[in-house]
C-alpha cells in the first residue's frame, strides 16, 4: 500500500559491508556497527528461546501452558532488570497476563504487545515440535506469534547490553487470549495504551517482507435454533427439526456475503446440531466469523442475519441471534504512515526494502489506536500458513527483523511520535 504524502528519510552513508547474516549480504553503516554485532551475537540465543517456548503447548485457555511460557519469559526479562507483574485475566479459564516494564532515562513511553496463546490443542507440540528445514522453521505458533515474542524480548536484551536508555519506559505486555479477541486483556491493553506514546505489535510480517498498516476488525454472530425433540423412527412428525432450520438459515445467507478478499468477509466456523442419531434435534447452533474494514459493514451483516431469523421454514422453531465483538479494525492513517516511514528508512540501512500491507487477521493494535496512540503492526519475523499444521517462519528474516525492531525502539525512544488527533 503506498504511503500517503510521506517522504522516506534518506539512509546513512554505507561505509562497510556485513555479510553472512541469515544468508544475506547486508549493507552496514559504520555508526551502527555495535548494534550489528549485538544482533549477530543474540541470533542463536533468540532461536533457542523460540524453540523452548514453541515446544510448550499454550493454546488459548491452556492455563498451565500459558503460565509455563510466561515463567520462561519472566526469567529472561528479570535478568534485564525489568519490573514484572502478573495481571489476572479479565475472563474465566485463562492464564494471567504478564507485564514487564524497563525504565530508561528519557521521555518516550513505548508499549509492546505480543501474545503467546495459539490455536492448537494440548499435545500438538509433542507431536510436531519446533524444527527447521532449509530456510524455514516450523512448529505450533512459531510465527503467530511466538516468533514475535522472541523478537521483542531479544531486542530488549540488546538494548540492555548496549546500555541504551534513551526512553522513558518500555512496557511489554504478554497477552494470553488474543486468538479469542483478547477477552482476558482488553481493559489492560486500553489502560496501558493510555499511558503510552506509541504501540508496537509483534504479529508476524507478511511475505515476502512487509509491515502491517491496516487490519480488519473481527466479530462473531451466533445463531441458536430451538425446536422440539422426537423419536426419529416412531414419531418423527412430532418433532421440530432445529438442525434443518439452521441449514435453511445458513443457505439463505450463503450468497449474500463474500467469503474471501480484502474487504468484508463472512464465514461459517462452528456448527453443532443434535445429540443422538435417533432423535430429531431440538437445538442447533452455528457461528459466523465476520471480518470488516468498517464497523458499518458488520452492522449491515448483523441486520441481515437478524431479519432472516424471523423467516423460519420449519414450523414452531425459533432462531435467536447474538453477537460478540473481538477487535475493531486497524485503519491506516498519517500516524501509522509516519511510523512505517521510520521503519522503511531503517531497513534501507541494511540495503533492504520492506513493504506495507494489510490483512484480515485482527490484532490488539486496533485497541491501542482507539485510545489515541499511533500503532505499527507486523513487527515479528516473516511467516505464513498460520493456524495450520505447516505454519512457518522465514529464518532469513530473523536478523533483519531483529535489527529493525531494536533500531525502531531506539529511534522512537529518542523521538516519540505525535499522538493521534481526536
Amino acid at each position: 500500500m503506498p504511503m500517503r504524502g510521506m517522504q522516506i528519510a534518506g539512509c546513512a552513508a554505507l561505509a562497510t559491508l556485513c555479510c553472512g547474516w541469515d544468508g544475506l549480504a547486508l549493507a552496514a553503516p559504520h555508526a551502527q556497527d555495535a548494534l550489528y554485532a549485538a544482533v549477530k551475537a543474540h541470533r542463536s540465543d533468540a532461536l533457542a528461546l523460540l524453540e523452548q517456548i514453541v515446544d510448550i503447548d499454550s493454546g488459548t485457555g491452556n492455563v498451565d501452558g500459558g503460565v509455563r511460557v510466561e515463567a520462561v519469559l519472566s526469567d529472561r526479562l528479570r535478568a534485564l532488570g525489568a519490573e514484572l507483574r502478573t495481571v489476572p485475566a479479565e475472563a474465566p479459564d485463562l492464564p494471567p497476563n504478564l507485564v514487564a516494564v524497563v525504565h530508561g532515562k528519557g521521555k518516550a513511553r513505548i508499549l509492546i504487545v505480543a501474545h503467546i496463546d495459539t490455536v492448537f490443542e494440548p499435545g500438538t507440540a509433542a507431536g510436531r515440535p519446533f524444527s527447521t528445514a532449509g530456510d524455514r522453521a516450523h512448529g505450533p505458533g512459531v510465527g503467530d506469534e511466538k516468533g514475535g515474542v522472541v523478537n521483542a524480548v531479544t531486542a530488549l536484551a540488546i538494548l540492555h547490553d548496549l546500555g541504551f536508555r534513551n526512553f522513558g519506559s518500555i512496557t511489554l505486555l504478554i497477552d494470553d487470549s488474543e486468538e479469542r479477541g483478547s477477552p482476558g486483556s482488553t481493559r489492560l491493553i486500553q489502560s496501558l495504551a493510555r499511558q503510552s506514546d506509541v504501540e508496537f505489535n509483534m504479529e508476524p510480517g507478511d511475505p515476502p517482507d512487509a509491515l502491517t498498516v491496516w487490519r480488519k476488525g473481527s466479530a462473531n454472530i451466533e445463531l441458536a435454533v430451538h425446536g422440539r425433540a422426537a423419536h426419529a423412527g416412531m414419531a418423527p412428525g412430532d418433532g421440530r427439526n432445529a438442525a434443518v432450520e439452521l441449514v435453511h438459515q445458513l443457505a439463505a445467507l450463503q450468497d449474500k456475503f463474500p467469503h474471501s478478499g480484502d474487504g468484508l468477509t463472512v464465514n461459517l466456523t462452528l456448527l453443532k446440531g443434535g445429540i443422538r442419531m435417533n432423535i430429531i434435534p431440538d437445538s442447533a447452533e452455528a457461528t459466523l466469523n465476520v471480518r470488516f474494514r468498517d464497523p458499518a459493514q458488520f452492522a449491515a451483516v448483523l441486520a441481515q442475519v437478524e431479519a432472516g431469523a424471523k423467516a423460519t421454514i420449519v414450523p414452531d422453531t425459533t432462531v435467536t441471534v447474538t453477537h460478540t465483538d473481538a477487535f475493531p479494525p486497524l485503519t491506516e492513517n498519517a500516524a501509522i504512515d509516519a511510523l512505517a516511514a521510520r521503519a522503511r528508512a531503517i531497513y534501507q540501512e541494511l540495503g533492504l526494502t520492506i513493504g506495507l500491507s494489510g490483512n484480515g487477521g485482527a490484532s490488539e493494535s486496533a485497541l491501542a489506536m482507539a485510545e489515541g496512540i499511533p500503532a505499527l503492526d507486523g513487527l515479528g519475523f516473516v511467516g505464513g500458513d498460520f493456524h495450520t499444521d505447516h505454519e512457518w517462519i522465514d529464518l532469513n528474516s530473523v536478523t533483519p527483523r531483529l535489527y529493525l525492531f531494536t533500531r525502531l525502539l531506539m529511534e522512537t525512544g529518542a523521538a516519540p511520535p505525535r499522538k493521534l488527533q481526536p
